[in-house]
């Protein structure tokens, strides 16, 4: 269903590897205008204007795309690294901006998007696309009217198999210098480029790229800010070449409740049905929520069976979470309304983000200061 605007909205996306392109096409089949495209890799910037399909701009410089008046709104898919440089630049160009999660790399980029967002009075969508799916929307309705009681623990993970990163050649022009931004420079390194979410430079790995989802939707639920301490433990990563491991845990205090998240990209598959759970352990009954069903069971010391109360189970709805968030920003865009995952709410699952990053690196507990 193409967006309900009077006007199509005009914008560019930055950054069109895998997640990027799948974006352009999103926008575009909601109703927007994708006019322009950056990468700084050939191949990548190729794939991405065939996606926008609609004769867009190429770019290979992002602030020249920022130079464009006519653009309303930008895309941020980048590595993690650059999410901030650029969303602060965006806005500075009067630009709205979707980018994608995890906010930033650091709690000080962070509070600076913050700051950006705040005086230039932009709109700014973070992609944590749970917060605008309606599923998860009838489950925090449903989670307000506390059929559990009160909640002291959150228990969660996340399981899947990751294959081995790909060993390729670059297939064409790449501008190393500019994608190496302000992380540390080094030479030509086709392996860090085609797989920077296994490296500290640019990424968090899986452990920030699911809990971003994950711990977002924790807060979100538990109406609460961010963690007082986080300690993160991995194990040596099992895939080839790599710096950060594909099964970590986190244990985040919150003072009031207890939470852990659990990645293991080294399981079994499953559906996406059944990937992943978050269950709410309150004092009346537990609360689990998956990626496509949610449901309450009370308790019940004599069953070895467990009935839920309410519930629903929806498979295969939570492809469409991204359109919903598009078109929730796309209609802010318009309205000038706050979109429903903003910068100020990401950044506190940055926070607990980073601290996992520090954890896991430092091999201790980390108190947030």
């Amino acid at each position: 269903m193409a967006l309900a605007m009077q006007t199509q909205p005009r914008g560019g996306v930055i950054g069109t590897g895998g997640r990027g392109t799948l974006l352009t096409s999103e926008f575009k089949e909601i109703g927007a205008n994708v006019a322009a495209i950056c990468d700084v890799y050939e191949p990548n910037l190729q794939r991405g204007l065939q996606a926008a399909s609609t004769g867009a701009s190429p770019y290979r410089d992002y602030r020249k795309l920022l130079e464009d008046k006519s653009l309303q709104f930008v895309v941020v898919a980048t590595p993690d690294h650059w999410h901030a440089r650029m969303m602060i630049d965006a806005v500075d160009a009067g630009k709205d901006v979707y980018v994608e999660k995890p906010l930033a790399h650091t709690i000080e980029e962070g509070e600076k998007m913050i700051a950006a967002v705040k005086r230039t009075k932009r709109v700014v969508q973070v992609g944590m696309q749970r917060r605008s799916a309606p599923l998860f929307l009838e489950a925090k309705q449903l989670f307000d009217q506390s059929p559990q009681g009160p909640v002291n623990l959150v228990l969660s993970y996340w399981l899947n198999h990751a294959a081995s990163p790909p060993e390729k050649p670059l297939a064409g022009p790449l501008d190393w210098k500019q994608w190496l931004g302000s992380s540390p420079a080094r030479d030509v390194d086709p392996h860090r480029f085609f797989n920077w979410y296994y490296y500290w430079d640019y990424s968090g790995g899986l452990m920030v790229g699911q809990a971003a989802h994950i711990i977002d939707l924790m807060l979100w639920f538990m109406n609460s800010d961010a963690p007082k301490a986080v300690t993160a433990t991995g194990a040596a990563p099992n895939l080839a070449k790599v710096e950060i491991p594909e099964t970590t845990s986190i244990s985040l205090e919150f003072g009031s409740f207890l939470a852990t998240f659990a990645v293991g990209y080294h399981a079994m598959r499953y559906s996406g049905f059944l990937d992943q759970l978050t269950q709410f352990h309150g004092h009346k009954a537990r609360f689990d929520m998956g990626r496509e069903h949610y449901a309450v069971y009370p308790e019940d010391p004599q069953a070895l069976d467990l009935k839920a109360s309410a519930g629903k189970r929806d498979p295969k709805s939570f492809n469409a979470a991204v359109r919903h968030h598009i078109r929730n920003f796309l209609d802010c865009v318009a309205s000038r309304r706050e979109p429903n995952a903003p910068v100020a709410v990401a950044q506190r699952t940055n926070i607990a983000l980073v601290m996992a990053m520090d954890s896991l690196r430092k091999g201790q507990r980390i108190v947030r200061a």
